[in-house]
């Protein structure tokens, strides 16, 4: 479960990027985070991830609130985290197999033979599966998204941040990709970033709308509203 309670976030030039915000997102859960451009969509990705601090509020994901003072645990906390970037964020020097299993190695807790098992099955599911020994300047953008996707579902991760992550696709690929959300779904919870209304509307989830840094409206099977 993840809980922002009062979270209210200030850059140094005097820009609040959230104000005052408050929500709750259950295990397994799919939300989307809607909004025009500065909105506070990534702004809630990255207090999620620890990689910038609030201003005021606590922050609970599973239990560990993340924005105690005290609060020790972020390798924990990040290797529970699958993250989906728009630009891909994979290592050109190294094949698909070795970007999947990179993420897993870092967990250290699965054997040689374990990582090759997991990364086949997360190719497998984004439909990647004779394709772990080519390298990613062999790949188009939409199969190196499903890249990107399979190394952020391998393992046990439960919780899935994909910020704008069909933002650099056209509208074909941006669907396909869309299938693989759609068989992950009910088995993570998944927040997902997006301006694209279409895949809102056809998806039907929650939906937490944004706006100059205000939480508007939080809607159960909702559309994109602004």
């Amino acid at each position: 479960m993840i809980i922002f309670e009062n979270i209210t976030k200030k850059f140094p030039l005097g820009n609040v990027a959230l104000d005052n915000i408050s929500f709750s997102i259950e295990d397994k859960e799919f939300v989307f985070l809607v909004g025009p451009s500065g909105a506070g969509k990534t702004t809630i990705i990255k207090l999620i991830l620890k990689e910038i601090e609030p201003t005021s509020g606590s922050i609970l994901v599973d239990d560990l609130d993340i924005t105690n003072k005290n609060f020790s645990k972020i390798l924990t906390l990040r290797r529970s985290l699958g993250v989906i970037f728009q630009d891909f964020k994979i290592i050109y020097k190294k094949n698909v197999f070795e970007n999947i299993a990179l993420s897993l190695l870092v967990l250290e807790k699965y054997s040689s033979s374990q990582i090759k098992e997991k990364v086949r099955e997360a190719l497998t599911v984004v439909g990647l599966k004779d394709k772990e020994k080519v390298f990613p300047i062999q790949l188009s953008a939409g199969e190196l998204q499903r890249v990107a996707i399979a190394r952020a579902i391998a393992g046990e991760r439960k919780i899935i941040l994909a910020d704008e992550p069909t933002g650099n696709l056209d509208p074909k690929t941006t669907w396909e990709i869309m299938k693989i959300f759609k068989k992950i779904d009910k088995e993570k919870t998944i927040i997902f970033a997006t301006h694209n209304a279409d895949i809102v509307n056809s998806f039907q989830k929650r939906v937490l709308v944004l706006r100059d840094g205000k939480l508007i409206k939080d809607l159960r099977k909702g559309k994109y509203e602004l």
